[in-house]
């Protein structure tokens, strides 16, 4: 991968701020309405907004969209260090752009689609470890062949919305520090933070190692 430029980081910013705005937006929406949306719809929420952007920005960035993908693609050495960490800014910035708007938009609301452990903390660990695992080999799946280049937004997406419906009675289906990060800040709820840091970005770099086990070339492993 060529060294990112400005526009790289700003697609990024704008990939994570419209998946929070819009994911958690979702969540808050479903809490205001009584849940007129329901885990159903707040998980397509997620799942279409990750297709979008894929498809909008993904060559432009990559729209990896998520820090725990940029730091697995790192250590893939498919993006360079000093633009993992630009990368990382970007998609943090957009994150908390979103969830300061949202907060601006909905001032009572209490936890601005925060993840939040539904009960012991074990649980919702293993399931955003295993599960960002399984979102991390999609990714690799589903871009390192042509084949399924203009399908792969699509995979990703759909693949999103799954585990999400899976897990959201659970962790809150995050699979993403920078999406948990932001709501947690801005609306105070920190005391399992560290899952949605650890978890997912071990998981992610996991899935990293065991590509490479189904992987003969060094090249197979692309944005």
């Amino acid at each position: 991968m060529e060294n990112a430029s400005l526009k790289n980081y700003l697609a990024e910013l704008i990939c994570t701020f419209a998946l929070v705005f819009c994911g958690t937006g979702s969540i808050i929406v479903n809490q205001q309405s009584g849940g007129a949306l329901g885990l159903v719809g707040i998980s397509f929420a997620f799942g279409i907004i990750v297709i979008a952007v894929i498809y909008i920005f993904g060559n432009i960035s990559g729209a990896h969209i998520n820090p725990a993908v940029t730091i697995a693609l790192m250590v893939a050495k498919v993006t360079p260090k000093i633009d993992a960490l630009f990368y990382i800014l970007a998609q943090i910035s957009g994150a908390f752009l979103a969830s300061l708007l949202l907060k601006l938009m909905f001032p009572e609301n209490l936890t601005l689609g925060a993840t939040l452990p539904s009960g012991e903390l074990l649980p919702s660990f293993l399931m955003e470890f295993i599960l960002t695992f399984l979102l991390m080999l999609t990714i690799f799946g589903a871009t390192a062949h042509k084949d399924f280049s203009s399908v792969a937004g699509l995979i990703i997406g759909l693949f999103v919305t799954g585990i999400i419906l899976f897990a959201g009675p659970v962790s809150g289906g995050s699979f993403n520090p920078a999406r948990s990060l932001a709501p947690a800040v801005v609306s105070g709820n920190l005391n399992s933070i560290w899952i949605y840091f650890i978890a997912p970005t071990l998981g992610a770099i996991a899935a990293t190692f065991v590509w490479k086990v189904f992987t003969f070339e060094k090249n197979k492993i692309v944005q």
